[in-house]
């Protein structure tokens, strides 16, 4: 009877991801919004079963994307097959949301790289590099047009400005995949708990955005990775240079993330309202300068324990 009822509820669970694939990949507006919701299945299986049985829903999951779909849609089965699945197993063993969110982001961040690789090698097709140079041949056309109408030398700063942005695209690859990464699997996690809560599946609520606090080492090795950049000096275009302006990029993104759970920390204790911190953090968003001084008050943060000694004065 167990197994009769296992086989039953992954026949359904297998019906509902094929229609969903379905309108992903034959409905362009509505797919955008459904692909987010392909991850439901394995989830709610994978938080109710047993390795083996997850293992053989994954195999007849890609055998059905085959069918339904084509060849192209197995890539996108086994982003959001094997996320949804070590989420969902996770839940399974009832860690907490942060270990579901780094992992389910680390996965699908595996998928994304394997799937940029497998183009290349395979089909030889650079997604990235095509879409650049399509940005780039656009913006020549521009420039050519705007000579006629403008000044020729501030039509060459502009672009050489935009070309400009479009090597650091280029270079800042890796930090796109990994804030693509976690940013899906935000949403992902977002849309998807409070369906699986809805079948029976307990998963622990979010901490409270103020109370989240990165690792004081995170700080070390910002300061680190300032230190190289600072006395290697790479070359740009080099292996070197590459690594250190990513992970420069990924911890100042950290640092701000610090800085603003740290605001809303701070106006929460004073007893401000939470709209003056969330003024606060757009109008700083929207401003780079501000945003600067957030990512300073995030080093301080993590460096001095600010929240520590705000708990002793209370």
């Amino acid at each position: 009877m167990k197994n009769v009822r296992k086989l039953t509820e992954g026949a359904i669970l297998l019906a509902a991801f094929a229609v969903l694939l379905l309108l992903t990949i034959y409905v362009p507006f509505l797919g955008m919004i459904v692909n987010l919701f392909l991850a439901v299945p394995f989830m709610l299986f994978a938080a109710k079963n047993d390795v083996k049985s997850i293992f053989v829903f994954i195999i007849a999951s890609l055998l059905l994307s085959f069918i339904v779909g084509t060849i192209m849609s197995l890539p996108l089965t086994l982003a959001y097959g094997t996320t949804g699945v070590v989420i969902g197993y996770l839940i399974q063993k009832q860690k907490n949301m942060g270990i579901l969110f780094i992992s389910g982001s680390l996965v699908f961040l595996i998928n994304l790289i394997i799937i940029y690789v497998t183009s290349i090698v395979l089909f030889n097709v650079n997604m990235i590099t095509e879409m650049i140079d399509m940005m780039r041949e656009s913006l020549n056309t521009s420039a050519d047009l705007l000579k006629n109408f403008g000044n020729p030398e501030d039509t060459k700063k502009v672009m050489d400005q935009f070309n400009n942005g479009l090597n650091l695209i280029k270079t800042l690859m890796p930090t796109l995949f990994v804030v693509t990464s976690f940013f899906i699997v935000f949403i992902m996690q977002l849309i998807s708990f409070p369906i699986i809560k809805r079948f029976g599946v307990k998963v622990e609520k979010w901490k409270s955005f103020k109370e989240i606090s990165l690792p004081k080492s995170i700080l070390y090795y910002f300061l680190f990775t300032l230190l190289l950049s600072m006395f290697m000096k790479p070359e740009e275009g080099t292996f070197w240079y590459m690594a250190i302006i990513n992970m420069t990029y990924i911890l100042q993104f950290l640092m701000i993330l610090q800085g603003y759970t740290f605001i809303f920390y701070y106006f929460d204790k004073k007893g401000f309202s939470k709209a003056i911190s969330i003024t606060i953090a757009i109008v700083s968003f929207l401003i780079p300068i501000f945003l600067y001084i957030v990512g300073i008050l995030g080093i301080i943060d993590l460096g001095f324990d600010l929240r520590k000694g705000l708990r002793k004065k209370e």
